[in-house]
């Protein structure tokens, strides 16, 4: 894994970068935008300070810069680990990409572990999974699942909702800190890395012991915001299911229109007309649609919809 780079290496700039930043929670981005290209004289090379940069611009009202910054940051950093070329397309400098970096994501999920629990459950009334499981077992009634598969498991707040109706449950997530604290839990037969934006042969949801149509549940509960295009993930769920099997999962609701959008938050947002058509495009038929708040977000709600599809015969 590529080592992300906050500290410049050079003990001036990283100073420099500390005033810029309390001048920034102080009120005057200006004057934090102003320091931060000191310390970048002196670390042309920082992705993070460039991204530093980008950030203090953009709130001085200085759009341009903060474009400019961000380039830059596309140029350092070829992975994307920073998510430049999110921000970019929601500053309507770049057209919107249909996904993001998988090492953006990884390293956002990372770096989140130890503390998602508490941020989304505690803070942000996250409720995804319990509401997840509830539409599932009020469409399937008293039936007991032979295999169900929790992609994006995270730390396994979805297995523990629906671990008491299921004979062998896996999990798969992209970050390893987050399968890590899955393992904790002691619910899941299997966990392993997976990349719902790869094609089949190399997603990780397939191999020894994995085969093909093995679920009778598949499940996503927050996680195809993480994807613009929902078409791979779909193919993939299709090829996990059993001819009748359910597909239950979330998404964060678009505001208009037909397909999918990219928020301010850098997580995309899709409507109900696009997920049904692809739905039906990966051999799903949709079974029940519900709209939610799935979480808080700076004291607003963040609307979003659940469905549970049957894969066709």
């Amino acid at each position: 894994m590529q080592q992300i780079q906050f500290s410049s290496g050079n003990l001036t700039a990283d100073r420099r970068a500390d005033y810029a930043k309390m001048l920034s929670e102080g009120g005057d981005p200006a004057a934090a935008a102003e320091l931060m290209e000191q310390a970048l004289e002196l670390a042309p090379d920082w992705a993070a300070g460039w991204l530093r940069l980008a950030e203090y611009s953009e709130k001085a009202g200085k759009i341009e810069a903060a474009i400019a910054a961000l380039r830059r940051v596309v140029i350092l950093d070829p992975q994307d680990v920073f998510a430049a070329r999110l921000k970019l397309a929601v500053l309507g400098a770049e057209p919107m990409p249909e996904q993001p970096s998988s090492r953006y994501v990884e390293a956002l999920f990372d770096d989140y572990a130890d503390r998602f629990e508490t941020s989304l459950v505690e803070k942000l009334d996250y409720s995804v999974p319990g509401k997840l499981a509830t539409l599932i077992r009020e469409v399937a009634g008293e039936r007991r699942f032979r295999l169900a598969i929790d992609l994006g498991c995270g730390t396994g707040l979805f297995g523990v909702a629906i671990r008491d109706c299921v004979d062998r449950l896996e999990g798969f997530d992209l970050s390893a800190n987050m399968l890590a604290k899955a393992s904790v839990k002691q619910i899941y037969d299997h966990l392993g890395e997976a990349d719902l934006s790869l094609p089949t042969e190399r997603s990780g949801l397939f191999g020894s012991g994995l085969a093909g149509g093995r679920a009778d549940l598949v499940a996503a509960a927050d996680v195809l915001m993480y994807l613009g295009s929902l078409d791979n993930a779909f193919v993939l769920a299709a090829a996990l299911a059993a001819p009748g099997a359910l597909f239950a999962f979330s998404v964060e609701e678009a505001d208009a229109g037909q397909g999918f959008e990219l928020a301010p938050s850098l997580r995309y947002r899709h409507s109900e007309a696009y997920v049904r058509q692809a739905l039906a495009d990966a051999g799903f038929d949709t079974r029940q649609v519900t709209r939610s708040v799935i979480r808080m977000d700076s004291g607003k709600p963040v609307h979003g919809i659940l469905f549970l599809a049957e894969r066709r015969a």
